[in-house]
């Protein structure tokens, strides 16, 4: 995913495919409840609750973007992006839960049979549902390749988990309603569980990551070092230290520059490397300390020390 382009008008499509987020959760729960009731097929109350928990995910992730796109203020310097992470972490826990309690309804289906009954409208749901599960995540995509938001991936991966799942309720429903084969239903539950369990921990390894300050890719790394070494006045950089907070980027690195030039010249050549670096990465937070080439003596304390770049 790109991490470049936070700019305003991104920030602003991200909360928009929230919202968009939470109207497709919305629909998707009111239909499935319809063919749940009618049908009481585990598969599709399965992905019901999944829906449901979805829902809660949803409004948890608008508040989150637009919460982690406020500016800094004075007990929050660095800003309020991590609101997404937190926001990714919650999420994964309720796809985790909801997981756990799906798969519970699924063993118990394979212990106690029962017939699925108006199986049409179950298969209509799930096919309206695929469809909108389907156009969500599509949208958020496009978002997600401009604005790099932790929060929408947890929530992509929510409705990618449900796309899956959709799928696979279809074809428990048709198979129990039509076949007569209950243990499809019971099993296509119990796919969908194991499918929101493992997309729960891919949500909470991203979410841990950005937490715990986690460095960008390294190609975002060496676009940094290219784009602050364009200057041939530049000579290197050294301890670069990156971190991804919401739709924010944290960057600091020691650069090289000849000894013989003047503070003016230094401080010129340093603000034109934050400006080619702040055209590449709009959200940046940016700070880059002169060191003479051949003069520096060794500085920084213990985030210096052992690490390289």
């Amino acid at each position: 995913m790109s991490l470049s382009a936070a700019s305003p008008e991104t920030r602003a499509a991200t909360q928009r495919v929230a919202l968009l987020s939470v109207a497709t959760a919305t629909v998707l729960i009111v239909v499935k409840a319809i063919a749940w009731r009618a049908s009481g097929s585990v598969a599709i109350l399965a992905s019901l609750s999944d829906s449901a928990l979805d829902l809660v995910a949803s409004l948890i992730t608008l508040y989150a973007v637009r919460y982690a796109a406020t500016p800094p203020d004075a007990e929050h310097r660095f800003g309020h992006g991590k609101a997404e992470a937190f926001s990714s972490l919650l999420q994964g826990g309720l796809v985790f839960a909801s997981g756990a309690l799906i798969g519970r309804e699924a063993i118990a289906a394979f212990l106690n049979p029962r017939p699925v009954e108006h199986g049409l409208a179950g298969v209509v749901v799930m096919v309206i549902s695929i469809g909108l599960t389907l156009a969500l995540i599509t949208a958020q995509s496009r978002v997600l390749r401009a604005s790099g938001s932790i929060a929408i991936a947890g929530d992509r991966a929510h409705y990618a988990a449900d796309l899956g799942s959709n799928a696979v309720a279809l074809v428990g429903v048709a198979a129990a309603s039509w076949l007569g084969l209950s243990w499809v239903d019971a099993a296509a539950g119990l796919i969908v569980a194991l499918w929101l369990i493992w997309g729960a921990i891919g949500v909470f390894r991203e979410a841990s990551d950005q937490l715990l300050d986690r460095e960008l890719p390294e190609a975002e790394r060496e676009r940094i070092v290219a784009l602050a070494t364009a200057d041939p006045r530049l000579l290197g950089v050294h301890q670069l230290r990156t971190r991804a907070s919401g739709p924010y980027i944290h960057m600091q690195m020691h650069a090289d520059l000849p000894a013989e030039i003047s503070l003016a010249e230094a401080h010129s050549v340093i603000v034109a490397a934050e400006n080619r670096l702040l055209e590449a990465f709009p959200s940046a937070d940016i700070i880059i300390h002169p060191d003479p080439r051949g003069l520096a003596e060794k500085h920084g304390g213990v985030f210096a020390e052992g690490v390289e770049g």
